[in-house]
């Protein structure tokens, strides 16, 4: 099975990015109609990421001693059972417990699948694999929303259909075999410190796009209704951005082995700080705000992907576990403070407060990218 392994593994990652695309909007929208305050609302939908966070800390021993296959067959379980109990009491710490439980899934699944991946890919093709991987994840997630809209057949529909899709991802996975991350070389350790220092320029993508991809699947949809505008418009919106995500992560994956990684991640991010800014100022025309959504997407969708990339071409191969627990903990640390900080700013400041801080996020990561202590350094032969 070793020559259907990747797209076994983007089919898994495929399938865990629509799990969270539908159930974040999908459960914000039932706590606002529910009139649970935006603040208590987003942080519910940080309980995903409190779950990622909380196995971040724990999962490199269990890689390294398990290998990658356990792990993703632990999470993908998790997920299945915690997604069909949602539908059983629709009550807020019932919610918030679940989505923890789907937080440690999900983290499994994604961090033994990545590492797999950018570990045992040729360095010549690291950049078109992460971005298929990348692709995959965004594929799910742009289609994720768009099962809000089945809810008008029930509330148990739509997580009856993720529990399928999960299932035949349960089956495949279980037939690949297992492999095992690289042993550290020469008796030396990757602690995180010496780890963040090396690569704190290729991780920090990961922080932005925890923080990017929570507010907009936890927090937008609930700008939207505040704005006045429809739940389909809120699923156009949402697509616009995750579809132009897709449009963009192989040509960005292939440009980066070109000319750098570091150099591509720092240009999406100004182009998308300033297509944040103006989200604003074009009120309720969803035709401009889709637009806006398409260009930020095509910008930060891939700097997830990319950013593992980096760390991959930047750091030695035993230290890829111990880097992609840091990238883990910034993507958690970006998902739980998003949707709570973005909350508190639409309670208290004002609803357009979401996009200005999208705006001067990425706007510190493009100036960071003129000071960062290290360049691109290829490994190719």
């Amino acid at each position: 099975m070793k020559t259907y392994r990747f797209p076994i593994l983007i089919l898994a990652i495929g399938i865990a990015g629509m799990s969270q695309g539908l159930t974040l909007p999908l459960l914000s929208i039932l706590l606002e109609k529910a009139d649970v305050p935006s603040s208590m609302n987003g942080w519910n939908a940080s309980a995903l990421y409190i779950g990622m966070f909380i196995t971040s800390l724990f999962i490199e021993k269990p890689a390294r001693r398990f290998g990658y296959k356990p792990l993703i067959v632990c999470g993908i379980a998790i997920v299945l059972l915690s997604s069909l109990l949602i539908p059983l009491w629709l009550q807020f710490t019932w919610w918030f417990f679940l989505r923890m439980l789907i937080g440690v899934g999900d983290s499994s699944i994604h961090y033994a699948t990545q590492l797999w991946i950018t570990s045992s890919c040729p360095p010549q093709e690291r950049g078109r694999r992460i971005s298929i991987y990348g692709f995959s994840y965004g594929a799910g997630f742009s289609i994720g929303p768009f099962g809000v809209n089945l809810l008008q057949y029930g509330i148990w529909i739509p997580f009856l259909l993720v529990a399928l899709f999960y299932f035949v991802a349960l089956l495949l996975v279980s037939k690949l075999s297992n492999e095992f991350p690289t042993t550290y070389e020469n008796g030396e350790k990757a602690s995180y410190g010496k780890t963040f220092r090396l690569g704190w320029y290729a991780l920090i993508p990961a922080f932005l796009y925890g923080y990017l991809e929570a507010v907009l699947n936890g927090i937008v949809p609930i700008y939207t209704l505040r704005i006045g505008l429809h739940e389909t418009d809120l699923s156009i919106v949402l697509f616009a951005f995750f579809g132009g995500a897709l449009l963009t992560q192989l040509p960005l994956g292939i440009l980066s082995d070109r000319i750098g990684r570091k150099k591509v991640l720092m240009m999406t991010a100004g182009i998308a700080a300033i297509s944040f800014f103006l989200v604003p100022w074009v009120g309720q025309r969803v035709f401009l705000m889709t637009i806006l959504f398409v260009i930020s997407g095509c910008c930060t969708g891939s700097f997830f992907s990319l950013g593992l990339a980096y760390v991959a071409d930047i750091m030695p191969p035993s230290f890829l576990p111990t880097a992609n627990v840091l990238a883990s903990l910034l993507f958690s640390l970006g998902s739980m403070s998003g949707p709570w900080l973005a909350g508190l700013g639409i309670q208290y400041i004002h609803p357009n407060s979401l996009f200005y801080l999208f705006t001067i996020l990425l706007g510190a990561f493009f100036v960071a990218g003129f000071v960062a202590n290290y360049s691109y350094k290829t490994q190719l032969k």
